[in-house]
């Protein structure tokens, strides 16, 4: 089904793979006549074309990156553009899409979502935007539809800014990346590997995109294979699979913690831009004669079967066949996971669901970016044409990713087809993808063709004592566990004609509702501010000496965004940067925002003149054992903040409040072993906290400890990597930090304390 291969490999003529070993140069003469320079051949990846085009540095091994189109939603681009204000937009210098896919349940807070939309519309008026209102469009359908461009670059506030299939290059990053754009900066990376994904065959009847994601992802994620990296995918199997079938692998493809993927365009992809009005955005794209990669990943199409990704994350995957053959085993595994996601808070089984030998669950969906497509819900028709899912606890819920999609859907009959089942057709909105909508019953089971599975992301409380959970499966095998009453089923077992209507799509809708200002901005328009929408707090810049209290330590092997701050109910203060903080690690650590308010304390009264004691009394014994080694640290040149340790945080979302909310607490830096996503490191950076590391192995630090990092200030104008560190208190233990590698501007960013202030520093 999958085989990741252990080298890298040069691709002939988009087609034949050649293994990068010690057998590699002969059969490359005997093919060719000649052996090919691997770096030369790595410039004929479509990946290396593209970033080339939009490189502005002169460098393709320091990139500077300047973006074609950008792209938010709305618990993101308040933050985002408030952000930009204060470091002196005037206007957007590229199309910016402001889409309300997320906050657009306006029922709970009172005026909170609507006043973020009206944020949204005004400043899209004001600074000359695009604004797509509530229920219209989720974020990445729009801009598949509307935006996509062959060999374009989109970056977007999304961690699922993926429209690689349609030949455009897209990320997903923090806000502040999208505020350097705003203000005609670049997105500075070093030039990423590219690894090709290498498809033959064709996929078994039944068997949808989510199953070939699942199958990668599993295959990927655990060994960080395409970590930071560019998914090309390639191969004879790519002709055989429709647009639709690419963009539902390609938006997962965020799960695998690459950067981003990119597709090779043809007739398929001809044909959706001719769809879209928009053919004039089409061009063709592919590896050129003799492309090497840095890796492989090969998959069989014709060998993926209907997958499950069980809680709770998506790399957690099996074939449906194998937890129906050994659901004892597959389920104990499932409750192990729990014990160390859930940390113990909950009692966690899933042994209820199993009736009579078979998994039953309470709840389908079929949702957003990556199960709400026109060919995934029409094939999840098909199978349930005249059937009924019940009136038991089983519910199927599906959201059409656009308003033109629901439009065909109700055009073609197949949302009659599914409307007749007992199931509901929902409007365009992301809300069940991270807890803001379906939430299920407390110990209910979710099957989701939606994008991640992470604990609570579906919207129940650890802190309130609920747990739900979810796993992902393609929309067919949710249409055919639904058709027989919510007991786990594929969709290969059912014998189905898939009708395979035509999509037509009809632009009507946007033309009456979004607001295009075509690049004209209004600079007499007021933006709309709304009582919870507030300016970032002042932040300091970097001291001399950093005294930093460890107030949180997560042992858990990767930790995820939500876990930092959590989704769902939150949304609601994603504009409020006080507001939301008092949400931070509330369903990891509870505790953790008391403590780093008493250290934010110390600091507060450092800032003012004043002793720190006087706020949290154990600085003074820290400072004099700090004093046995280091006789002119004060609180003049030393700053007090809360840092936190986990393993390798930042999978997941590209939100930056899992950052700045920290930020906004008084941290001063993660420590970390490694980070799990560049995205998530970038929002460090950006709001000014440092990302240090330390090797695997003993911790030479706990959780209530101090830790003393002399020089700090001076370590980072030099450009140092390695630092010396001290436990402080009962004496002074000394280890080592380490920072990695930062550029010029994200050591200034650093120094000056946040990107804000960087800005307005060099004004």
């Amino acid at each position: 089904m999958v085989k990741v291969w252990e080298r890298g490999a040069y691709l002939l003529n988009g087609t034949e793979l050649v293994a990068d070993d010690g057998t590699c140069a002969a059969k490359l003469q005997t093919k060719l006549g000649v052996c090919p320079d691997k770096k030369e051949a790595a410039r004929d990846t479509m990946a290396y074309g593209i970033l080339a085009a939009h490189n502005t540095s002169g460098n393709m091994d320091k990139l500077k990156i300047k973006f074609d189109k950008l792209t938010s939603h709305d618990i993101t681009f308040v933050g985002i553009i408030q952000t930009a204000r204060a470091s002196g937009l005037e206007k957007f210098p590229i199309p910016y899409v402001l889409t309300n896919c997320h906050n657009s349940l306006c029922a709970v807070g009172g005026t909170i979502n609507e006043d973020d939309h009206m944020f949204g519309l005004t400043c899209a008026q004001k600074y000359g935007g695009i604004y797509v209102p509530p229920h219209q469009a989720v974020i990445h359908q729009y801009a598949r539809e509307m935006l996509a461009g062959c060999g374009k670059m989109i970056l977007g506030s999304d961690s699922h800014t993926r429209y690689g299939a349609l030949g455009t290059m897209a990320v997903g990053e923090g806000g502040p990346e999208l505020v350097k754009q705003l203000l005609n900066k670049t997105y500075d990376i070093n030039m990423p590997g590219v690894v090709g994904i290498y498809l033959t065959g064709k996929p078994e009847k039944g068997v949808g995109p989510q199953d070939v994601a699942l199958a990668i992802i599993g295959a990927v994620f655990a060994d960080g294979y395409v970590n930071n990296k560019i998914m090309e995918f390639v191969g004879p199997g790519v002709a055989n699979l429709s647009a639709d079938f690419r963009i539902g692998v390609d938006v997962m493809t965020t799960e695998t913690t690459c950067l981003s993927s990119i597709w090779p365009t043809d007739g398929e992809i001809k044909e959706f831009y001719e769809i879209h009005g928009r053919s004039e955005e089409y061009k063709e794209l592919a590896p050129g004669a003799v492309a090497y990669y840095d890796g492989i990943v090969e998959v069989d199409l014709s060998k993926v079967k209907p997958m499950i990704a069980m809680p709770f994350h998506p790399s957690n995957t099996y074939t449906i066949e194998e937890v129906n053959a050994n659901l004892g085993d597959v389920l104990a595994d499932v409750e192990k996971r729990a014990k160390v996601s859930l940390g113990g808070a909950v009692e966690f089984s899933l042994a209820d669901k199993v009736r009579d030998g078979k998994l039953y669950v309470e709840q389908g969906i079929i949702a957003g970016c990556a199960g709400g497509g026109f060919e995934n819900i029409c094939d999840a028709a098909d199978i349930l044409d005249g059937a009924s899912i019940g009136n038991g606890a089983f519910t199927l819920s599906v959201y059409p990713a656009s308003m033109p999609v629901y439009m065909e859907l109700i055009k073609n009959g197949a949302a009659a087809k599914l409307l007749q089942t007992g199931a509901v057709m929902k409007t365009a909105f992301c809300g069940p993808c991270f807890g803001a909508g379906d939430t299920p019953a407390n110990n209910a089971f979710s099957i989701r063709h939606s994008t991640r599975n992470f604990p609570n992301r579906e919207g129940s409380k650890l802190q309130s004592g609920q747990i739900a959970s979810v796993a992902l499966m393609d929309a067919r095998s949710i249409a055919a566990t639904a058709a027989n009453k919510g007991c786990l089923t594929p969709a290969t077992e059912l014998d189905v004609n898939y009708t395979k209507p035509k999509y037509y799509f009809d632009k009507t809708i946007y033309e009456n509702r979004v607001f295009d200002s075509k690049g004209q901005a209004d600079p007499s328009v007021e933006i709309h501010f709304g009582p919870n929408i507030k300016d970032w707090p002042a932040m300091s810049a970097l001291t001399d000496n950093l005294l930093l209290k460890v107030v949180s330590e997560i042992h858990d092997p990767v930790t995820t965004t939500d876990e930092l701050i959590p989704s769902g109910e939150t949304s609601s203060y994603r504009s409020n940067p006080l507001g939301l903080a008092e949400f931070t690690l509330s369903r990891k650590d509870p505790a953790y925002v008391g403590r780093a308010k008493e250290v934010q304390a110390a600091e507060k009264a450092r800032i003012n003149g004043e002793k720190p004691c006087s706020a949290l009394p154990e600085v003074h014994g820290i400072m004099d054992a700090v004093r046995t080694k280091y006789a002119d640290a004060s609180r003049e040149n030393t700053g007090i903040g809360s840092t936190i340790f986990a393993v390798k945080p930042g999978d997941g979302s590209a939100r930056e409040q899992a950052a700045s909310c920290q930020k906004v607490l008084g941290g001063w830096a993660n420590i970390a072993n490694g980070y799990a996503t560049k995205r998530y490191r970038s929002n460090l950076i950006n709001w000014g906290m440092l990302p240090f590391l330390v090797d695997e192995g003993a911790l030479p630090f706990k959780n209530g400890d101090w830790i003393f990092v002399p020089g700090i200030k001076a370590a980072v104008e030099q450009k140092r990597t390695q630092i010396s560190a001290y436990v402080a208190g009962d004496g002074m233990r000394e280890f080592t930090l380490k920072m990695g590698e930062l550029t010029d501007d994200e050591r200034q960013i650093i120094l000056d304390g946040c990107l804000i202030n960087y800005y307005r520093a060099s004004k």
